[in-house]
């Protein structure tokens, strides 16, 4: 199940990306208002968490805009607490209003709850090509074969990839989704958790052939069918 969270706050964008992928779930995010909304159509995500004060466009316009064409649960997470406020994004369409500070528990309980009333089950996988990985169990099934678990950094390593496909990412945004800012820049540790990783999806790790590195940019996922 994919999650997009727009907030303008990098850290604080990443710190609810971190906790959602802790608890299973895919991420990705946005940074303004007009980047929701062009992510949103990409990625086709299961629920927003939308900040509201944002440049380009606020997040009032992007769930205006979204629920032009869509009913995905969509949770507002911003520091305006004011009783205005609340009632101007629940009656533009939003199933749930939160502010600023909050509970990384409290939160995901909440995207749980927003879920299970959308009639969203949690799903057990992640696929893409031959590749599946349980999101419960933090196993890896490489086309159609035996499961093969992972540490829980293999794993979110993996659930970034799955989530883009052919989709080249950079080595800094890799390491900031996996370890937060401290990990940013040390490719030397990112290297080594991919090296990790291929010896569990690929044939020859010394030959990758899904898991393959992109020059000047960091890593990318090849779907093989």
């Amino acid at each position: 199940m994919k999650i997009l969270v727009v907030d303008d706050d990098l850290d604080l964008a990443e710190l609810v990306a971190y906790a959602l992928r802790g608890a299973g779930y895919a991420v990705v995010t946005a940074h303004d208002g007009q980047a929701a909304l062009e992510t949103f159509h990409n990625e086709n995500p299961d629920l927003v968490i939308l900040d509201v004060n944002m440049p380009r466009l606020s997040g009032f316009e992007v769930l205006a805009k979204l629920r032009e064409t869509t009913t995905v649960p969509v949770m507002m997470l911003t520091v305006r607490s004011s009783e205005d406020d609340q009632v101007r994004g629940l009656d533009l369409g939003a199933e749930d209003y939160m502010t600023k500070p909050f509970s990384p528990r409290t939160l995901l309980a909440r995207v749980r709850a927003l879920l299970r009333r959308a009639g969203a089950e949690r799903p057990g996988n992640l696929e893409a090509g031959d590749l599946t990985l349980d999101l419960a169990t933090h196993a890896v099934r490489v086309a159609g074969g035996e499961s093969v678990r992972l540490t829980s950094l293999e794993s979110r390593l993996l659930q970034l990839l799955l989530a883009n496909p052919d989709r080249p990412l950079h080595a800094d945004v890799l390491s900031r989704q996996i370890w937060g800012a401290r990990g940013v820049g040390d490719k030397q540790l990112l290297k080594q958790l991919v090296h990790r990783l291929r010896r569990k999806i690929e044939a020859d790790a010394a030959d990758p052939r899904r898991l393959v590195t992109v020059p000047a940019v960091g890593y990318q996922l090849k779907v093989l069918q």
